[in-house]
């Protein structure tokens, strides 16, 4: 851990949303960091997918923080959390590929997620949407308003 970072602790709950898949989607992320709490979210109006939103969350989090810090990743995506601990290591050592020597979908953004991860001590932790965790239903209500916004 490089020194100070404990007292640094931020935890990031993220979101995202898609109104078709493909369609327009949104996304969004709260920021606590002790008692202080921020919230972002954004969008696009052209066809994007769920996954994409789910991804963009946690980049768009992470990228926010100015400095380093230990963070907790939470979010209700099996595809980010397993993706970002699990197959990225592997599709980085196949070239991008799966095991199956297909292209890895969204690799922009997995390759732009590891870059703002690999700035911090991160660690991922997988919650159940839309089952009354407080902070889970603010980034879901967040994605909705990034989505709401990019449908104009």
């Amino acid at each position: 851990m490089v020194a100070g970072m404990a007292e640094q602790l931020v935890d990031i709950f993220t979101d995202g949303a898609c109104s078709g898949n493909p369609g327009p989607g949104g996304w969004g992320a709260l920021l606590r960091y002790g008692d202080h709490e921020r919230e972002i979210f954004g969008g696009e109006s052209g066809a994007t997918t769920n996954n994409r939103m789910e991804l963009l969350a946690p980049i768009m989090a992470l990228e926010s923080l100015t400095r380093p810090a230990q963070v907790r990743v939470h979010t209700d995506s099996t595809y980010v959390r397993n993706g970002i601990t699990s197959w990225l290591p592997r599709w980085q050592r196949n070239g991008w590929q799966t095991a199956g020597r297909q292209p890895v979908k969204n690799a922009d953004l997995w390759r732009r997620l590891a870059a703002a991860a690999s700035q911090h001590e991160v660690t991922w932790h997988w919650v159940k949407g839309h089952a009354g965790h407080v902070e889970n239903e603010r980034a879901d209500q967040l994605a909705a308003k990034g989505l709401h916004e990019a449908r104009g």
